[in-house]
């Protein structure tokens, strides 16, 4: 009779510890990045009172007889689903959809989250604003030129250097892809004006020198008289300059600020002709090199005005597509590209599905600022729950797995949304219940025996 109580009393106690789980679900149901637990419950040991017994050649075999001791907790796990997202507009919240966790640091402590409300702090690390963990990843590093990511290397702390300011890049390549009407007018001996305004198809783009200024390359496409598959092309930047533009294939010495464009009668680009006479190649990109004067700069060694050079990149020969060509159809000739700009600050940032930071500056260019490390294990299971929405290593996780996010397993990341609780209220309210006929049922379980104790005491009376 004693057992019935001690096994009351278990259920009590561990139905007891299922209701606080629930109410812990219950309580983190708007918490971001939360994952449920679930208690497991198992029976505890039995009593025998007798054992079983094989069959003989008389009588079959006996079962045992044995008697519950009551039950106890099996495990409460953390169940890692996913959770539904939620969009927030905000640039540095970030979501995983899949598997994976942010990295944190504390010092030299290291925390595993999903909650990914991040933000940056007066020196511009990112960090979570709540606690002032530091949110882990991988900063770009110039290598000729261009901004390269490590991420084989150890994460560290990752800063937005919001305010910083981007140089000015002068111009050096200019690409156009565009199109010649071939039924634009000649331009007769003795033209008027009109007749230059017919047969001049006008283009203008604006190029950067080392300071940062703006200059105007204007390109004027006219036909050549004799040859309809030709036209004469003058460049000049800054058309107003005393010093004029030079042009040439491969060079700028001893030519002048022309060349000829010659397309074939499929209207596609063919080859260029500089003023110097020089051809371009038979096949693959044409690529002229131009140069002007910067005016208000330092001469070179000779004495002679500082000139700029840049690569004008007319497309590939034989192509319709990224090239010049002509057709009959409307003039569209129009640079499409341009590498230069005046010095910016970075007033902008964006994350991709990878984590990659993106700087945007108010000059129009970008720039890869780093990138956020995830980290994924093992047994996710098996981490042990440090506050603040955050986990730890222990033993049976197994050691983080730390790289870009859509690797290996990995997730991807959603900037501008969080991951909401995995908890379904419907679902924990339904445990709740039977919790609670479980608890009630134990306590009456005790209730009973103990009224069966009364009984057998007031026997003697």
């Amino acid at each position: 009779m004693m057992r019935s109580l001690y096994a009351g009393v278990s259920g009590l106690q561990n139905h007891q510890t299922r209701m606080d789980v629930i109410g812990n679900n219950i309580a983190n149901v708007n918490t971001y990045g939360f994952k449920r637990g679930r208690v497991d419950f198992q029976d505890m040991i039995s009593q025998q009172l007798s054992g079983a017994a094989r069959p003989t050649e008389e009588v079959g075999g006996v079962n045992p007889k044995e008697v519950g001791l009551g039950m106890s907790v099996a495990s409460i796990d953390t169940i890692f689903t996913q959770g539904n997202l939620q969009s927030t507009g905000v640039g540095t919240d970030l979501a995983i959809q899949g598997n994976g966790f942010f990295v944190l640091k504390n010092g030299d402590q290291t925390f595993y989250t999903r909650a990914g409300v991040f933000g940056v702090d007066s020196n511009g690390t990112l960090v979570n604003p709540a606690n002032g963990l530091r949110v882990q990843g991988w900063m770009a590093e110039e290598l000729n030129g261009e901004q390269v990511l490590r991420t084989s290397s150890t994460p560290g702390d990752l800063v937005i250097p919001v305010g910083q300011k981007d140089p000015p890049h002068a111009t050096e390549n200019v690409h156009y892809i565009c199109n010649l009407n071939k039924n634009m007018p000649v331009i007769p001996e003795n033209p008027t004006e009109s007749d230059i305004a017919k047969g001049t198809w006008q283009t203008e783009v604006d190029i950067y020198d080392t300071y940062g200024n703006a200059h105007k390359l204007q390109m004027d496409f006219r036909k050549v008289p004799d040859n309809p598959n030709q036209w004469t092309v003058t460049v000049n930047v800054d058309p107003e300059a005393e010093t004029e533009t030079r042009i040439g294939l491969g060079t700028t010495d001893g030519v002048e600020n022309t060349y000829t464009l010659n397309f074939d009668n499929f209207g596609t680009l063919q080859s260029v002709t500089d003023s110097a006479g020089n051809v371009s190649n038979p096949e693959g990109e044409i690529i002229l090199q131009a140069s002007y004067n910067v005016s208000d700069s330092n001469p070179d060694e000779n004495g002679n005005p500082y000139r700029q050079t840049f690569n004008l990149n007319l497309g590939t020969i034989g192509s319709v597509e990224n090239t010049i060509t002509q057709s009959a159809s409307k003039s569209t000739t129009k640079a499409n590209y341009q590498d230069g700009y005046k010095l910016g600050y970075l007033d902008n940032y964006k994350i991709d599905s990878s984590g990659i930071i993106t700087g945007v500056y108010s000059n129009g260019s970008t720039r890869t600022i780093g990138q956020i490390a995830m980290a994924s294990f093992t047994n996710q299971g098996g981490l042990e729950k440090k506050g603040d929405n955050t986990y730890a290593e222990s033993i049976n996780s197994g050691m983080a797995s730390i790289g870009e996010a859509g690797t290996m397993g990995k997730g991807s990341m959603l900037a501008g949304t969080l991951e909401m609780s995995n908890v379904d209220l419907t679902e924990q309210l339904t445990d709740m219940i039977v919790t609670q006929r479980g608890f009630e049922s134990n306590a009456k379980t005790i209730q009973t025996g103990d009224s069966m104790l009364e009984t057998v005491i007031n026997l003697k009376r």
